[in-house]
């Protein structure tokens, strides 16, 4: 059984909110750079980052990382050069936030770099974190139980979220 949880429409709605708060905390910084979790977290990063365009003239950057999510210590593939975020403002985005393993290893990664600060965001937070992880910016809570499963769909006709 899957129930939709987030609709197009609302998760348009989310991500314009989503790119003001970024906006909104990085009034001071020159430059943002938006870095998504391959895949889904990188296709979020990608409509935030259309919406910034709309919303600010900053210099905006988009990169996405890869991870391994059964071997997160291994293989993290950066599309960028890590050298290039010296002192820039981050903000990694991801879809949803299970126990916070992804989220971790991703941040414990990008801390080999002086960073001019550092925020995370996802969609969907679903409060089993097993990981000391923070979100700063997130579009909904959802309280489920530990079995169920809630996942970002991308189509080309559609985006949705559900829970199954």
């Amino acid at each position: 059984m899957k129930n939709i949880i987030l609709n197009k429409s609302k998760i348009d709605k989310i991500v314009k909110r989503l790119a003001y708060q970024i906006l909104e905390s990085n009034l001071n910084s020159k430059e943002i750079v938006l870095i998504g979790v391959y895949q889904n977290g990188y296709f979020l990063a990608q409509r935030i980052f259309e919406e910034l365009k709309n919303i600010s003239k900053k210099k905006i950057d988009i990169f996405f990382i890869k991870i391994n999510k059964k071997n997160p210590i291994e293989n993290l593939i950066f599309e960028c050069k890590k050298e290039s975020l010296k002192n820039k403002s981050i903000v990694l985005i991801d879809d949803v936030l299970n126990t916070g393993k992804t989220l971790i290893y991703c941040v414990k990664s990008l801390l080999d770099v002086e960073l001019c600060s550092f925020k995370t965001v996802v969609l969907i937070d679903r409060n089993h974190k097993k990981y000391p992880v923070k979100v700063d910016f997130k579009g909904i809570s959802l309280s489920t139980s530990i079995a169920d499963h809630v996942e970002l769909i991308l189509d080309d006709n559609d985006t949705y979220a559900i829970i199954k």
